[in-house]
C-alpha cells in the first residue's frame, strides 16, 4: 500500500536549520516537540524493514504554528537501502483543537484532532470517513532528550489499528520557546 512511505515519513526525519521563535500559548503544550532530533531508527511493520532519518520542528508564522520537516532513508529487511524521501508537517491550533497536514510531495493527510498529555505527549488522528482509511501519529517524550513515534492505520471502514511503523528519535539541539 503507498501509505507505508507516508507512514515511515512521519516517523522520522531531516529538516533545515531550527529558528528561536516563541511558540503562541495555544501550542505550548507540545513545545517539547521543538528541536532537531536524530539517530532516529525504527521499524516497518508490514515489511520487516527498517528506517533511519531525523526531523527538524521549528516555531514558524510568529509561533503560531510547527514545521516539521524531516528526511527518512529506508532499508529493506536485510538491511540494504531501499530508497529515503523528505517531508512537511504542519502544526497548528484550529476550532478548540490542535491539527496538523502532512505532505511528502506525493501524498497529503490531513489530522483533524489531537489528544494532548501537556509536555509530555500528542496523538493526532484523521477523520473517520466511509471508505477512507483512519490514521494515527503519536509522539511520546520518554525521556528529555528521547521522542518515541508511533504510525498506525485502520483499514477503512474499520477501528481497530494497526502498526505502520514505530521508531525513536534523541535530540540533538533544543530550540529555546520561551
Amino acid at each position: 500500500m503507498r501509505a507505508i512511505p507516508v507512514a515511515v515519513a512521519l516517523v522520522f526525519a531531516l529538516a533545515a536549520s531550527a529558528r528561536a521563535e516563541p511558540v503562541k500559548p495555544s501550542l505550548a503544550p507540545v513545545a517539547f516537540l521543538v528541536g532537531r532530533w536524530a539517530n532516529g531508527t525504527g521499524k516497518v511493520a508490514d515489511t520487516g524493514g527498517s528506517s533511519r532519518g531525523s526531523s527538524t520542528i521549528t516555531p514558524e508564522a510568529g509561533g503560531a504554528v510547527l514545521l516539521r520537516r524531516d528526511h527518512t532513508d529506508m532499508f529493506d529487511a536485510s538491511g540494504r537501502p531501499t530508497g529515503g524521501f523528505d517531508q512537511i508537517m504542519m502544526i497548528y491550533p484550529e476550532g478548540g483543537t490542535l491539527r496538523a497536514d502532512y505532505s511528502d510531495g506525493e501524498h497529503v493527510i490531513h489530522y483533524t484532532s489531537a489528544v494532548v498529555t501537556p509536555g509530555r505527549s500528542v496523538v493526532f488522528t484523521t477523520a473517520a470517513i466511509a471508505g477512507v482509511p483512519i490514521f494515527r501519529l503519536s509522539y511520546d517524550l520518554t525521556s528529555a532528550d528521547e521522542l518515541a513515534i508511533s504510525f498506525a492505520m485502520a483499514p477503512p471502514n474499520q477501528t481497530e489499528f494497526h502498526p505502520v511503523a514505530t521508531g525513536v528519535v534523541h535530540r540533538v539541539q533544543s530550540v529555546p520557546t520561551p
